[in-house]
């Protein structure tokens, strides 16, 4: 019931003050040589050991405005008035005193009017139209910048279709909710679609994903109420940097099929929790290698912690639990110090320093189990967790370019989530799958550090130009990493 009640109403974070300059590893090797072994220490500076007060940092606010557009506003004395002052050419100017300050000016929207000139021959009744560009959708006002901003508000700021509707309203825009939706759903499934699919056989050839998923609800999809869809997510591997992508896909179920026809074509390595679908998949595809979650490990381990009354919490350290936590901090603290290495150099350092971490954390938790101390709870499912799946666990000691947990999946799922507790339900299965669609294209934009906005307009504007291409040659560079990508795609700072 603590545990229950932490979840619901406690803070979520999972961070733990565990290492406090003792590790207490003295049944593994001394905490120096666990800390040190192998690895170059840098002396800190006199500065960093006794900092001082934190410096303005010289030019900051010019970088922050950099690329800005600048209207000069000069500010300026009368001739009377410095005549007054100095006397008849009793002065000199000096260079200006200059300050910045931002403007904001709400979104202003134009009436592009297309005027087609159409000419007839004199002698004969042959009638001829200029060229005029192609639309978006026949007969429609949409145009790519309009769509683009729909989607913009709608997944990446989370507004319901509902309020982005009043929005409009507000700036004497007359466009319903409904005719809304069919933009979202219409524009998904002709343009953006062609991408998603485009970027779902690049992201199969990378050799380590991630995947997860979570639950949503969609009212229309010919099952009773309340019945539980789910959006899975797979990424390409945390150290793959340069050339991130992240798919959102719909399913009405949980079932084993999803991913396996998802990742039929993937061969190499999956980071994942520990749900039964993915070992089945592990079973009946020996092309794919499932490696363990340590988030996922150490998760029931904290939630008992956190589960202690406060009365009680200095007895906190002698519990099972804390001890658990403890070790496993060890783990994420030597591996943290390698994120900077290569993935061969992170192996071998993985193979010196951190494999015997996780031995001795294995024959400690084993040694637990077999004493059957344990009366049923969180610690116990903690220990049963990973010693079920030691194997798995293993797994990123053997790859260097392999993550110790699946957090940055999870961490590609958090807009999602954040978004359905406000729009709560999708209404329709075409409304789902243009979700998946287009928070696939907005989350790989935004860890590409690209402005969605402006990714999905260039998008648009480029489907839409090639919509009778039977080739698909153009879409490598319109890949959020191309070099074709206009400039005002991207962004200088990682939001």
């Amino acid at each position: 019931m603590a545990a229950a009640n932490n979840q619901r109403f406690g803070r979520s974070c999972e961070k733990l003050e565990v290492i406090d300059g003792q590790l207490n590893l003295d049944f593994i090797f001394n905490e120096a040589e666990a800390l040190t072994e192998t690895l170059y220490v840098v002396e800190p500076a006199g500065e960093d050991v006794l900092p001082s007060k934190k410096k303005k940092q010289v030019g900051k606010r010019e970088k922050d405005l950099e690329g800005l557009p600048v209207v000069e506003i000069p500010h300026m004395l009368s001739e009377e008035k410095l005549i007054e002052i100095f006397g008849v050419n009793g002065w000199k100017r000096l260079p200006d005193e200059v300050y910045k300050r931002v403007k904001v000016e709400p979104a202003v929207y134009t009436v592009e009017e297309h005027h087609v000139a159409v000419y007839a021959g004199k002698d004969n009744q042959t009638i001829v139209k200029a060229d005029r560009p192609k639309s978006l959708l026949r007969n429609s006002i949409a145009t790519p910048s309009l769509v683009a901003s729909i989607y913009n508000a709608k997944y990446v700021n989370g507004m319901p279709l509902d309020r982005i509707n009043k929005e409009y309203l507000r700036n004497d825009i007359h466009i319903s909710k409904q005719v809304l939706a069919n933009w979202v759903i219409q524009c998904a499934e002709r343009y953006l679609g062609i991408m998603f699919d485009y970027l779902h056989k690049e992201l199969l050839t990378f050799r380590i994903l991630q995947a997860d998923e979570t639950p949503v609800l969609v009212t229309k999809d010919g099952r009773p109420a309340n019945s539980k869809s789910f959006m899975w997510v797979y990424r390409t591997g945390k150290w793959y940097k340069e050339t991130p992508i992240i798919l959102y896909e719909y399913q009405k179920t949980r079932k084993t099929e999803h991913p396996r026809e998802f990742l039929k074509n993937f061969h190499g390595t999956l980071v994942t929790d520990a749900y039964a679908v993915y070992d089945s998949l592990d079973q009946k595809n020996p092309d794919i290698t499932f490696a363990g979650c340590w988030a996922h490990g150490r998760r029931r381990f904290t939630e008992a912690v956190k589960a202690i009354p406060g009365d009680k919490r200095e007895s906190t350290k002698d519990t099972i639990a804390y001890q658990a936590l403890k070790q496993i901090a060890a783990i994420y603290h030597l591996d943290n110090k390698l994120s900077e290495l290569t993935p061969d150099q992170r192996e071998q350092e993985r193979q010196l320093t951190v494999k015997p971490l996780v031995e001795a954390f294995f024959v400690w938790a084993k040694d637990i189990q077999q004493k059957n101390s344990l009366s049923k709870g969180k610690t116990l499912e903690g220990i049963n967790y990973c010693i079920n799946h030691e194997k798995n666990l293993k797994e990123f000691l053997n790859d260097g370019a392999l993550p110790l947990d699946n957090n940055a999946t999870e961490a590609a799922l958090r807009t999602f989530c954040v978004h359905k507790h406000t729009w709560r339900l999708i209404d329709t299965i075409d409304g789902a799958k243009a979700s998946a669609v287009v928070y696939s294209l907005t989350e790989t934009a935004k860890a590409n550090n690209l402005n969605p906005f402006r990714y999905l307009e260039f998008l648009l504007t480029e489907l839409m130009e090639h919509q009778e291409d039977t080739s698909q040659d153009f879409l490598k560079d319109l890949l959020p990493w191309s070099n074709q990508i206009p400039e005002i795609c991207k962004i200088k700072t990682k939001a």
